[in-house]
């Protein structure tokens, strides 16, 4: 809020000086003042200075920003192995951007103020010039050839999955308004059938439990994965385009209704590893500075503390599917193989789950009996009468 009544005051600033000067323009009028609205030589070279100073402004903004936000980890906590291949490809894009950027912005500025207009001066005019042409034209078409090839290498070993010699383990992932359900293949290692004429009841996937394949599946609503384990993800979507997002492990992939999409990556770096790491410290703690501040506004307001962060990852939505697509989210674990045995093996399959929910509980069965025994008696009852 201070920020923008900060900009509203400034705003507001400009145009009062920009009233003054039309101000102090018509008090003029009748005196030796150029009215003819054609720039003059003065007026080329307030605009050549001014130029220089824009220039100025941006290196100025560029260093600060640098400096100021440079040591949050943005290309360096990559979670994935695929992930540093990402980074190092990011990194030479901006990189070059940055000195491409650099380059061109200070010719831009200089050539506009050495080539401001001056009374009597003619522009150079060339009608052709092939050299030129081709500079401009084969350094950047190098350039970008080579970012794109080194990009589709990239995206080649990342995309490329051989189940059938590697081996990975199958989790499905499953969008829909406005949450996420994952589905483990279990110990076959192969998902079961699924379509949304058989959802029903917790059957929320619409898994074909006919099918052999899915008797050992599992539903679960958070997703653990094991450390140093390639994980193949099937995307499906139940009702409009979502995209599966996992920034820490650099993979997004969309979820297309009446399709199946899939994304695979071996996790790299355990969540509590990830936690302890120097830059995830330092990152937690700003945040914690900013809510504790909050805090204090909300109960002084009478209204309930915000809770501390603690960092986890995260699987989010990354399409705007709907009013309450910011809640699309996820908790992702990543443990030890040996953690992960342990979790994957406390879980229980979708086919017994369904057989339990069928089964009635003991105290269901004791009403049952109840009620049986009263009707029982209501009956002799009524043939004694």
């Amino acid at each position: 809020m201070t920020s923008l009544l900060v900009l509203v005051v400034l705003v507001l600033v400009s145009v009062a000086i920009w009233q003054l000067t039309k101000i102090f323009h018509l008090t003029q009028v009748g005196g030796d003042t150029d009215n003819s609205q054609v720039a003059n030589d003065n007026d080329n070279n307030v605009n050549g200075y001014l130029m220089f100073a824009f220039l100025v402004f941006i290196y100025l903004i560029t260093i600060y920003c640098v400096v100021e936000y440079g040591h949050f980890p943005l290309m360096s906590n990559s979670a994935s192995e695929h992930g540093v291949e990402v980074d190092r490809l990011m990194w030479i894009s901006m990189i070059l951007i940055f000195f491409v950027q650099t380059i061109t912005q200070a010719l831009l500025h200089y050539f506009s103020f050495k080539y401001r207009g001056k009374k009597g001066n003619q522009a150079l005019y060339f009608a052709d010039n092939n050299k030129l042409e081709m500079i401009w034209s084969v350094i950047p078409a190098i350039t970008l050839a080579g970012l794109i090839l080194y990009g589709l290498y990239a995206w080649t070993n990342i995309m490329f999955v051989d189940e059938e010699t590697e081996n990975p383990m199958v989790i499905e992932i499953y969008a829909k308004q406005f949450g996420w359900e994952v589905r483990y293949a279990g110990q076959d290692n192969v998902l079961g059938k699924a379509n949304v004429r058989y959802i029903e009841g917790i059957n929320t996937l619409g898994v074909d439990l006919a099918d052999p394949n899915a008797q050992d599946d599992i539903q679960a609503s958070e997703l653990h994965l094991p450390k140093g384990t390639k994980v193949v993800f099937k995307i499906r979507s139940q009702d409009v385009l979502h995209s599966a997002y996992m920034p820490h492990f650099r993979a997004q992939m969309n979820c297309v209704p009446g399709m199946v999409t899939q994304f695979a990556f071996t996790p790299t770096v355990t969540t509590v590893d990830m936690r302890n790491s120097k830059a995830m410290i330092e990152k937690v703690d700003a945040i914690n500075k900013i809510r504790t501040k909050k805090s204090k506004e909300l109960v002084a307001k009478g209204q309930e503390a915000l809770d501390p962060y603690t960092f986890d990852y995260l699987l989010l939505c990354n399409k705007i599917c709907g009013k309450s697509h910011y809640n699309m989210q996820m908790k992702i674990v990543v443990e030890s193989p040996e953690d992960f045995k342990k979790w994957f093996g406390g879980q229980t399959t979708l086919v017994q789950n369904i057989k339990a929910q069928e089964q009635p509980s003991e105290a269901d069965k004791a009403t049952i009996d109840s009620a049986a025994v009263v009707r029982d008696s209501t009956v002799v009852a009524q043939v004694v009468k």
